[in-house]
C-alpha cells in the first residue's frame, strides 16, 4: 500500500523536493564561498573546520525551509511573496545557527566549534542572493522555453500607475497570452523618461506613427481604472486614428474574485463612447412602490421589457406577469431567470391586441402596476404595414390601458418613443397616437397613466450598432442612409431604470422625457466603429450612403411643438409640459381609427394625420396626404437652423 501511494503521488512532490535538494546545495555552496570571501579570496582557512560546521549550517537551513515552506512555490511564478519566504528561511537559519554556536560557547558540546560572526552575515547575504537568484533563472528559462516558438504582439500600456502596473504582471506572467509589453503611456510629466521594469514609460505626445511603426505595436491598453466615460472617449477617440487595436482592462470591481485576468481585457466598444455616466436610483423610492404588489410587463421578452423584468425581479414584489408574443424570445428569459435564482413570476404567451384573452389575465392575476412596453418600432417596416403598427401600438395600448382602468389598476406606464415627437413616419405617428390616448384616459380614470420617452436604445432589436457590427464581420460595408444623419442614445439598462424611476416618481398624466445627452452623428459613429475593429477606414471596410428611408428623420426629438419641461428630483428626468389638447374629441378620433383599421379602411393613414396635426410624412407615399405649405423639408429645415425647442431647457 504504501509502495502505491508513493508512486501515484509521487508526481506531485517531484519538483517541490528538486527545488529544496537545490536550495541546500545553494547553501552549502553559499556558506564556502563565505569563507573565501572572509579570508580575502584565499583558501588560508581550517578546512576541517568549515567541514565540521556544514553539515550544522545545512541542517539548519533545511529546518528554516521546512518551517517557512519557501521550496514549495511554483518556480515559473516567483514573487515578491516568495521572495519574502525566502528572507524569512535566511533569518531564521541564521538565528538557528547563532544559538547553536552560542550553546557551544556556553557547553562545549563541540570542542572547537565555532562560527565568526561576520562568516554568518556573509553567508547569509550570499544565500538571499543566491537563493532568489536561482529562481529567476530557473523562471526566465522556463519561460524562454514556452515562448520560444510562439508569435507575440507587442503592446503599449496606457497608464503607468498601480493599475498599468497590475495590467503589466497579469500580461507577463501568464504564459498562456502572447502579449509582449514593450513600454507605457502616461499623461504624468513626472512619470515621462522614466523606466518600469526596465520598459520606457512614453508621454502622450509621443504616441505617434513613427514610434508605432518602429517598436511594431499592434495593441493599446488602457489601464486606468478611476476615468470616467467622458475621459475614456477622449482618451480612445485620439488613439482610434493610429494604426493599431484599442483594448481596456476592466475597473477593479469587475475582476473574478478580487484577481485581475488577461481573459477580461476587453475591446473598448462603442457604447463605452457614448458619454453615458452611470446612473443613481432612489432603489428605496422604487422598492417601497414595488413592495408586495402585482407587476404586469407587457412585451416582457423584447429589449426594453426583458431588461424591465430583470431589474424588477431584484424588488420584492408579489408576483411578477411577463406577457410576451413571441414564444421563444419568452422562453429564453424563463430559463435565464430560473437560472439566476428567480422563481415568483410567470410567463404568459400572449397577445396584447386580443382583449378578451387579455382581460382573462387581469381578472385572474389583478395588476397592480402595469409596464407597457408591447410595440412594433422599425420605422420602414412599418411605414409599409400601417395596419399593423395601428393594431399594436394603438390598439394594444387601447385595450391595455382600457383594462387597467376597469380593472382598477393603480399605475400604468407607457414605454413611447422620441420619434412619437412631431413624427415623420407611422411608427412614430402611432405611438404618439398612444400617448394621446393614455393622456386622454387620465382625465376620467382612478389609475394613474404615466408615458416615458426616450430615444434609441443600444443593442436593442433592430439598433443600427449590431447592424454595423454584423457589416464589419462580414468585411463591410456599413451602410448608412445619409451622412448628416444624428440620434439619442441610451443603454438598455439604462432605459429601463429610468422607467421604474418615473414609475415611481408618476403621480398620472405626466410625460417623463429622459436625458439622452447629446445627440451622435452616426456616420462619426460608423468610422469609429470600423477603427475600433482594429481596420482603417475607407481602405478596409468603406461606408455607402444609400438615401434616407421612407419615413425616416435627419434628426430626433424628445419635444413636440409646444411642449416644454419641468425638473424632477432627479437630474436624469424632465416632465413635459404638453400644450392643451382637447381630449374628449381626440379620444373620439382615436376610437374611429381603430374601428376603421379592422375593415383595412384606406383613409387610416389620413385619420392619424388629423389626430396628430404635426405627422408630416417624409419620403413616404403618404407625402401625398400633407398639406403642400408642411413639407418634411421645412420642418427639418427649421430644427436644422436650431428653430426647434431644445430638448433640456
Amino acid at each position: 500500500m504504501l509502495k502505491e501511494y508513493i508512486l501515484r503521488n509521487s508526481h506531485r512532490y517531484a519538483s517541490k523536493w528538486l527545488v529544496f535538494a537545490i536550495d541546500t546545495l545553494v547553501i552549502a555552496f553559499s556558506f564556502i564561498l563565505s569563507y573565501i570571501i572572509r579570508f580575502n579570496l584565499s583558501f588560508d582557512f581550517d578546512v576541517s573546520k568549515l567541514l565540521m560546521q556544514l553539515p550544522v549550517v545545512v541542517v539548519m537551513a533545511m529546518l528554516a525551509f521546512v518551517t517557512t515552506g519557501s521550496y514549495k512555490g511554483f518556480i515559473r511564478h516567483t514573487g515578491i511573496k516568495d521572495i519574502y519566504n525566502i528572507f524569512n528561511a535566511i533569518c531564521i537559519s541564521s538565528i538557528l545557527v547563532i544559538f547553536i554556536v552560542i550553546l557551544n560557547r556556553q557547553f562545549s558540546y563541540l570542542n572547537g566549534f565555532t562560527i565568526p560572526l561576520s562568516i554568518i552575515i556573509i553567508h547569509s547575504l550570499i544565500s538571499f542572493v543566491g537563493l532568489t537568484t536561482s529562481r529567476y533563472i530557473f523562471k526566465n528559462l522556463y519561460h524562454g522555453m514556452v515562448t520560444r516558438f510562439k508569435v507575440f504582439k507587442n503592446v503599449l500600456v496606457y497608464g503607468a500607475g498601480e493599475s498599468g502596473i497590475i495590467t503589466y504582471n497579469a500580461l507577463t506572467n501568464h504564459t498562456a497570452t502572447n502579449f509582449k509589453v514593450v513600454g507605457f503611456i502616461d499623461d504624468d510629466k513626472k512619470k515621462r523618461g522614466k523606466r518600469i521594469n526596465g520598459l520606457p514609460v512614453h508621454s502622450r505626445e509621443d504616441l505617434t506613427e513613427y514610434l508605432i511603426d518602429k517598436c511594431n505595436i499592434s495593441e493599446i491598453i488602457v489601464a486606468i481604472h478611476k476615468i470616467n466615460n467622458n475621459e475614456l472617449r477622449k482618451l480612445v477617440e485620439g488613439l482610434v486614428d493610429l494604426p493599431v487595436q484599442v483594448k481596456i482592462a476592466p475597473p477593479v470591481q469587475d475582476w473574478i474574485n478580487g484577481e485581475f485576468k488577461v481573459s477580461q481585457i476587453k475591446n473598448v466598444q462603442i457604447e463605452d463612447l457614448l458619454n453615458r455616466a452611470p446612473i443613481d436610483l432612489d432603489n428605496l423610492n422604487i422598492e417601497k412602490e414595488m413592495h408586495n404588489k402585482t407587476v404586469l410587463v407587457t412585451g416582457g421578452a423584447g429589449s426594453i421589457g426583458s431588461e424591465l423584468v430583470r431589474q424588477i425581479c431584484n424588488f420584492k414584489y408579489k408576483t411578477l406577469i411577463i406577457i410576451d408574443q413571441a414564444e421563444s424570445a419568452l422562453y429564453d428569459l424563463q430559463q435565464e431567470l430560473k437560472q439566476k435564482g428567480f422563481h415568483n413570476f410567470i410567463p404568459i404567451v400572449g397577445d396584447v391586441r386580443d382583449k378578451k384573452r387579455m382581460n382573462i389575465l387581469f381578472e385572474e392575476y389583478k395588476p397592480n402596476m402595469v409596464f407597457h412596453a408591447a410595440a412594433y418600432k422599425h420605422v420602414p417596416l412599418m411605414e409599409q404595414n400601417s395596419y399593423e403598427a395601428i393594431r399594436i401600438n394603438i390598439v394594444g395600448t387601447k385595450n391595455i390601458a382600457d383594462l387597467s382602468t376597469e380593472h382598477e389598476v393603480d399605475k400604468f406606464v407607457l414605454v413611447s418613443t422620441d420619434k412619437a415627437v412631431n413624427p415623420t413616419n407611422i411608427m412614430g405617428a402611432s405611438k404618439r397616437i398612444a400617448e394621446i390616448y393614455v393622456s386622454c384616459l387620465q382625465q376620467h380614470s382612478a389609475t394613474r397613466y404615466i408615458i416615458t420617452r426616450f430615444g434609441n436604445v443600444l443593442g436593442s432589436n433592430g439598433s443600427v450598432i449590431p447592424l454595423f457590427r454584423r457589416q464589419i464581420e462580414n468585411g463591410g460595408p456599413l451602410t448608412l442612409t445619409h451622412k448628416d444623419i444624428t440620434r439619442y442614445f441610451m443603454t438598455i439598462p439604462e432605459a429601463s431604470q429610468l422607467v421604474l424611476e418615473a414609475g415611481s416618481m408618476g403621480v398620472g398624466g405626466e410625460i417623463f422625457i429622459f436625458d439622452m445627452g447629446e445627440s451622435v452623428k452616426i456616420f462619426d459613429l460608423a468610422k469609429n466603429m470600423i477603427k475600433l475593429s482594429g481596420l482603417l477606414y475607407p481602405e478596409d471596410i468603406d461606408i455607402v450612403i444609400t438615401g434616407l428611408r421612407p419615413g425616416e428623420k435627419l434628426y430626433e426629438e424628445l419635444l413636440a411643438n409646444g411642449e416644454n419641461t419641468l425638473p424632477t428630483y432627479h437630474k436624469k428626468i424632465k416632465i413635459s409640459k404638453a400644450r392643451e389638447m382637447e381630449y374628449d374629441k381626440l379620444k373620439s378620433l382615436v376610437d374611429e381609427l381603430c374601428v376603421a383599421n379592422m375593415f383595412f379602411g384606406n383613409n387610416t393613414v389620413q385619420l392619424m394625420k388629423d389626430i396628430v396635426p404635426e405627422f408630416i410624412s417624409n419620403n413616404s407615399e403618404f407625402c401625398k396626404l400633407d398639406k403642400k405649405e408642411n413639407t418634411t423639408f421645412e420642418l427639418e429645415g427649421k430644427i436644422a437652423a436650431g428653430e426647434a425647442h431644445s430638448t433640456f431647457n
